[in-house]
């Protein structure tokens, strides 16, 4: 399905029908799909919203990409559709955008689960940016240039957080560990889960583990 938001056609998927209400965001590069086994397993409970940001899947495609413009995309969404205090969760470039939502628009979702998230590229391992800087100088991805220059979320930022906050993180994910405890350090009333024996995303990709992790936060 699509529908126009700050005039962009974003692509979705809508599964179930319940009462409470939960919205998806994928990483850098991806689409919805990556949600298709969670979204199965919340719709018992949710009517799930999994979205493909602007540029990404079957979402319009653009030449540049900025946070900013993409978290106002999914603002723009919930308040289209009406949906009343949705928990958002978001993976990667997902969770960076929860974060400014809620940062930015105090009220509009109820809770936040952040996984592999990062305020700035410096919260990303050294290897990792290199080999960003390596890809960026090959082919100029517009996808890469924002992972290379952006977000800049600051301490002070998180502190406006002011609704129940789960961070995950995967034991060897690609963000750094000491970043990962200073989101949650700065966070009131949030949650920290290092997923042990895990990377960035093995435990979320078509895998149905991440809903053992985040159904005891939601239901």
């Amino acid at each position: 399905m699509h529908t126009e938001v700050n005039g962009i056609n974003i692509n979705y998927e809508k599964f179930g029908h319940n009462d409470k209400s939960i919205v998806l965001l994928h990483g850098n590069g991806e689409d919805h799909t990556i949600f298709n086994e969670l979204s199965e397993l919340l719709s018992n409970d949710f009517t799930v919203y999994a979205l493909d940001s602007r540029g990404h899947g079957l979402s319009d495609q653009v030449d540049h990409f900025t946070y900013d413009e993409m978290a106002e995309d999914v603002v723009s969404f919930i308040k289209k559709k009406k949906i009343k205090h949705p928990i958002l969760y978001g993976f990667s470039d997902g969770g960076i955008l929860g974060l400014l939502i809620a940062i930015r628009h105090p009220g509009l979702i109820s809770k936040l689960i952040t996984s592999g998230a990062n305020l700035k590229p410096t919260g990303l391992k050294n290897w990792f940016l290199r080999q960003c800087e390596l890809d960026y100088a090959e082919n100029g991805s517009p996808l890469i240039e924002l992972m290379l220059n952006n977000p800049n979320i600051t301490h002070e930022e998180l502190h406006k957080i002011n609704i129940p906050t789960l961070i995950l993180a995967g034991e060897d994910d690609l963000v750094k560990e000491a970043h990962t405890l200073s989101i949650h350090r700065n966070i009131a009333n949030s949650q920290l889960q290092i997923i042990e024996g895990e990377g960035h995303d093995t435990y979320i990709i078509h895998n149905r583990k991440i809903y053992d992790i985040i159904a005891p936060f939601i239901l």
